[in-house]
């Protein structure tokens, strides 16, 4: 059972090992995803573009990344789903010198972590010595969240993300002295990690329900009774990306849908979408799936051909 779509899922850690022998259309997770390839090839489609994945490939997704993938054959892989919040905690602290409070870890990730669909080129020697706890995550998660089992669960993340978090390109992080004290970190005992608005969550129901409408910041302000700049702030906290950058990821899914599953000319799929400008519908489906609409349309008929 995959996680759900635009939803947070159940526990913080999952893992999931399958083999796909069918294409995976372009869709978004909440979670962080670590796509761990065990054996077979496929072409991945995301923001770097069109590339291939093998055996000893790791593929990192930030949440609400979009990401599709065609196999060449058939491709095993373990998935690993982690919370975003669960995520930016660890963020927070790893990185406690520099960082005030949780607020400030989520812009510190942003910054660091700037790409967030990258392929880890590990090795399948290097990657082969993960599988082992890949496994036992995956026998961990069979049963869904369990407290007696979460140490373990957690433990063996850390071991994981010990091999492969070198291979993640980050941002370098210049900070002055001056920068430093005027985050004047209070003890870790006193900080307060405040929970997520629901004004969020309806926003991002809204949008993922309407997508086709001429929404703004401020009508989508509106309809959750804050102003822009509050909806603003709740909004990224609680998503990682801007009400409008959320919804552009949406009608890129739905954009993609409709190029596979119907024979729509492109520029009605794209007014049907929400989109009415066809060059500005092209770059913004390009920079979530990483290639254009009209390649992304060949692309499927040539698998549905095979």
């Amino acid at each position: 059972m995959r996680p759900r779509r635009l939803g947070h899922p159940p526990t913080p850690i999952r893992a999931r090992t399958q083999t796909v022998h069918r294409s995976v259309a372009s869709v978004a997770y909440e979670c962080v995803l670590l796509i761990f390839v065990r054996h077979g090839s496929a072409i991945l489609l995301s923001e770097f573009g069109e590339k291939p994945v093998n055996v000893g490939d790791i593929v990192a997704l930030a949440s609400n990344t979009l990401y599709g993938s065609e196999p060449e054959g058939s491709i095993t892989v373990t998935t690993v789903y982690l919370d975003r919040d669960y995520v930016i905690d660890q963020v927070f602290w790893q990185h406690t010198a520099l960082l005030a409070d949780r607020l400030e870890a989520q812009d510190f990730a942003d910054e660091f972590y700037s790409e967030p669909a990258q392929i880890l080129h590990l090795g399948e020697d290097r990657a082969g010595m993960l599988m082992p706890w890949l496994d036992e995550l995956v026998a961990l998660s069979l049963d869904g969240p369990s407290p007696d089992r979460f140490y373990r669960m957690q433990a063996l993340l850390f071991a994981v993300l010990d091999v492969i978090t070198p291979y993640v390109k980050t941002t370098p992080m210049r900070r002055s002295e001056t920068q430093r004290r005027a985050a004047n970190p209070s003890p870790a005992c006193h900080r307060k990690l405040e929970p997520l608005r629901v004004e969020a969550r309806e926003a991002a129901e809204l949008l993922s329900g309407t997508p086709a409408e001429r929404w703004t910041l401020q009508s989508i302000a509106d309809a959750v009774h804050l102003s822009p700049s509050q909806l603003g702030r709740v909004f990224v906290d609680a998503y990682g990306k801007t009400p409008m950058t959320y919804l552009a990821t949406v009608r890129a899914e739905h954009l993609a849908r409709f190029l596979r599953e119907t024979d729509l000319p492109i520029e009605e799929a794209m007014r049907q979408v929400g989109w009415h400008s066809r060059g500005h519908a092209a770059r913004m489906f390009r920079q979530a799936v990483g290639v254009t609409p009209t390649r992304y349309r060949q692309l499927a008929r040539q698998k549905a051909a095979t």
